[in-house]
């Protein structure tokens, strides 16, 4: 076990801290510099090098087109969600949108 007293230890993280960062800063401007020539040097582009997770697109936020249309109101429903007072409890069939072939 340490004789420090616990002041002197955090003083003591207190500089590894400072020179921590003093080095990771000299240092990140060379690994800067070696990101910057392999992209030039490969002609990589962000999406190459920064995929995001995932290849897919997300649909959120896009619109849906109707599926279902109130005849008396001409109310649509896309069937997402919690249905609409006009279907509930009908046969969802005879509200159908006849999509283009």
């Amino acid at each position: 076990m340490s004789d420090k007293s616990y002041r002197e230890l955090l003083e003591e993280r207190a500089k590894l801290d400072a020179q921590i960062d003093a080095v990771r800063e000299r240092e990140k401007g060379s690994a800067i510099q070696q990101a910057r020539e392999l992209v030039r040097e490969y002609g990589l582009q962000v999406s190459d090098v920064f995929s995001g997770g995932s290849n897919r697109k997300s649909n959120k936020g896009q619109k849906v087109a109707p599926k279902y249309r109130d005849p008396a109101t001409g109310m649509t429903w896309t069937g997402r969600g919690r249905a609409p007072v006009w279907i509930v409890g009908d046969d969802r069939s005879k509200y159908l949108i006849q999509q283009p072939a």
